[in-house]
């Protein structure tokens, strides 16, 4: 029982070791301060509100108006950077100007999705399969861990029927400690997995929001705080109800709207299309269904899967479509999970 008890908590202590190791390196990057407004945007909520953030700052302009119940017209064809002219792009394409379906295109729309892939590149965001991989090998940890308990105290309580003497210390003793270990190594990774935000990607929007705390603009309190910052009631309770609106007219629940309302990283629920990075930056993808892509939605799938929603994995309840007028695919070396994975890999 001693070579037994040696093996286990050797291997616990090697999966351990291999799962903290990789997944700092999955995390890791050289970080630094953001480029812009909309990398602040998608740090704090994802595509959906580097969106928010662009209509804000079209609205509070006068180059769009929303009207009636939330319908988009474009007062000045002017943009300051690729989402602005995406706005306008699938504003042209759109089968009609509803505020929600022009939202969830401009979530698609390459832009937006290059954006969550340069902030991946540096260290800012979590490549969505290499957190995956991860994520899983820490939930395995765990479990194995969890479930080796009860088979640890059979074991200690059969122990004396196969040796000759009694042993000096019970087996449990031997590898209760490092399954305990094991166990909550495995599920704290697991979630810090979960998280798409790094921690250089929180410190490089706390550093913005700090720097930009008596900035009046619309935009950089959307980017900054989410919708409840926009200055405008009528606008604000527009763009609100268009987060909570899903495809073919659904509305999500109260917790959804709830968290259209919220600021910080858990705003990434919001989006019902979610940020995938591919193997490099510039190529996005999106799996058929599943769990991981929290923060994207990038290209479009071939195979008619969809974008899911509630801040990770594509699939979900969303149902959209990853295809679109963007015209992006899963090209580029990215590609399309299916069966439980999620973001390209």
């Amino acid at each position: 029982m001693n070579t037994v008890a040696l093996l286990v908590d050797l291997g616990i202590v090697v999966s351990s070791v291999l799962l903290i190791v990789g997944l700092s390196r999955a995390r890791g990057g050289n970080g630094g301060a953001v480029h812009d407004l909309h990398e602040v945007a998608f740090l704090n909520g994802g595509p959906g509100r580097v969106v928010d953030t662009a209509l804000t700052a079209m609205q509070a302009d006068g180059r769009i108006a929303v009207g009636g119940p939330g319908i988009v017209a474009v007062q000045r064809a002017e943009a300051h950077d690729p989402v602005e002219r995406a706005v306008l792009q699938e504003h042209a394409t759109a089968p009609s100007g509803a505020l929600h379906t022009l939202r969830e295109a401009v979530m698609r729309h390459p832009a937006v999705q290059e954006v969550g892939d340069g902030l991946a590149a540096r260290g800012l965001l979590a490549a969505p399969a290499a957190s995956r991989t991860w994520r899983r090998w820490g939930i395995v940890q765990g479990l194995v861990c969890a479930l080796a308990v009860p088979l640890t105290i059979v074991a200690t309580v059969l122990e004396p029927l196969s040796d000759d003497a009694d042993p000096p210390v019970p087996f449990i003793f031997k590898v209760l400690p490092f399954l305990i270990a094991g166990m909550l190594t495995g599920f704290i990774c697991s979630g810090t997995a979960r998280g798409r935000v790094t921690r250089s990607g929180r410190r490089a929007a706390e550093a913005f929001r700090a720097s930009q705390a008596y900035n009046p603009d619309p935009a950089h309190a959307v980017a900054a705080h989410g919708l409840r910052a926009i200055p405008d009631p009528v606008f604000q309770e527009q763009l609100i109800a268009a987060a909570r609106m899903q495809p073919h007219g659904r509305t999500a629940g109260r917790r959804t709207h709830a968290a259209a309302a919220s600021t910080g990283a858990s705003a990434l629920l919001l989006a019902p299309v979610v940020w995938c990075a591919g193997t490099s930056p510039g190529h996005g993808s999106c799996g058929s269904s599943g769990d991981g892509g929290g923060t994207g939605g990038g290209g479009g799938c071939s195979s008619g899967s969809s974008c899911g929603s509630s801040g990770s994995g594509c699939g979900g309840s969303s149902g959209s479509g990853c295809g679109g007028s963007s015209g992006s695919s899963c090209g580029g070396g990215s590609s399309c999970g299916g069966g439980g994975s999620s973001c390209g890999g």
